[in-house]
């Protein structure tokens, strides 16, 4: 098992959920499930945030190797302003090194926030995509 394995399994058996009620909060099998917590395969970087939430623990405690729960950020000034963006329209503006193509000059929505990352849903040319991605690499965020 590796660390966010043992991660999700002890955090799911503390909330006395089964595999298979995981599964279902995220629309997955059980199987996948008991993958993820094997070790033998990771989650897709889509279900990082749900996973993070359905846990209530950031996304850097599930990614990290050897952050506690006691180490995850406590929301302070941008984050609680991110959090507080969560549902609304925006456009994201990247410093220019860290540019996302598929979010350039896109309007997206915020559909989660944990510590170092968010959630974000767009409508692009390929259509409909939602995209987890670093805080640190948004340089300024429009309220549409």
């Amino acid at each position: 098992m590796n660390e966010m394995g043992n991660k999700i399994a002890r955090k799911r058996k503390d909330l006395g959920m089964t595999q298979s009620d995981f599964a279902e909060e995220l629309s997955v099998t059980r199987q996948t499930v008991s993958r993820w917590e094997a070790g033998t395969v990771y989650p897709d970087i889509e279900k990082i945030n749900d996973i993070a939430s359905i846990l209530g623990v950031s996304c850097d405690y599930l990614l990290k190797d050897g952050v506690t729960e006691e180490e995850t950020p406590v929301l302070t000034g941008v984050s609680r302003l991110l959090q507080e963006l969560t549902g609304k329209t925006v456009r994201l503006n990247f410093f220019e090194d860290e540019a996302d193509y598929d979010l350039f000059n896109t309007d997206c929505k915020i559909l989660g926030f944990s510590g170092n990352w968010m959630k974000v849903e767009a409508e692009t040319k390929k259509g409909k995509i939602e995209k987890l991605i670093p805080v640190s690499s948004v340089l300024s965020v429009e309220v549409k």
